[in-house]
């Protein structure tokens, strides 16, 4: 299989799967709705929305989410400039998969902030929550640039009490797992879980190599140090003696 058809299968699935679920939950469920997938009650989809970063984390109002915004898309095109150098270079598969999943991942979510606010109509508040439209006559929500990331993925696999002699929290009600995501979020999680796990193999692929003889940059000074060690004046004095 060639590497750009890998990458781009990769980047396309993520994206179809992550866009395709939220532009259903968004058309089909007012904001906190919620329902049990396969009957599971640790597997939920729960609309909300957020209009940060992942996981629902929040950056700083209106300049803030624009300066989010702004920054999401000079990462975005930065990474597809490296995965671009990437395919060029015959990078390994594993490493082409780590960064197709963070870029795929990066663009899902700046999809929401740029487009979603000029094609849907409000989804209201939790308060008097409204299944949103399509391209609503009076306009979207928000200009370009400010919308909101839609959240639908929920997995509260447990609850329970911090025992009391916990600091802080010691007596208090907790559950595990309580952030709300996406796809794009899974996906970018895994990709950086990835990098980490494969880090320094990853780093051996990416070690520069000799423009000439294809080298990389490490092996060529080990050699280096080996030969200049062959050839000290010890070695030399070593050899005449025998």
């Amino acid at each position: 299989m060639k590497r750009s058809h890998f990458v781009a299968g990769i980047i396309l699935l993520i994206l179809f799967l992550d866009q395709a679920l939220k532009i259903w939950v968004k058309l089909n469920m007012a904001l906190g709705d919620s329902f049990e997938m396969f009957g599971l009650s640790w597997f939920q989809i729960h609309f909300t929305e957020n209009p940060g970063m992942a996981f629902g984390i929040e950056f700083g109002g209106s300049y803030g989410k624009l300066a989010l915004s702004l920054f999401r898309i000079f990462v975005v095109i930065f990474i597809a400039y490296f995965l671009y150098k990437l395919v060029k270079k015959q990078a390994g598969f594993l490493l082409l998969a780590c960064i197709s999943l963070i870029f795929a991942g990066a663009v899902g979510n700046i999809l929401d902030s740029v487009f979603y606010g000029v094609l849907f109509s409000d989804s209201g508040s939790f308060h008097a929550p409204r299944v949103a439209e399509f391209m609503p006559a009076d306009g979207g929500y928000a200009p370009a640039l400010y919308g909101k990331v839609v959240d639908m993925l929920y997995f509260p696999l447990f609850t329970g009490t911090w025992p009391d002699w916990v600091p802080w929290v010691g007596g208090k009600f907790f559950m595990f797992f309580q952030p709300i995501f996406n796809i794009a979020d899974t996906a970018i999680s895994c990709g950086v879980f990835m990098a980490i796990i494969f880090y320094r193999r990853f780093q051996r692929e990416l070690e520069p190599e000799n423009e000439i003889t294809g080298i990389k940059a490490k092996d060529a000074a080990e050699s280096e140090s080996t030969v200049s060690l062959n050839d000290s004046p010890e070695s030399q004095y070593v050899d005449e003696e025998e």
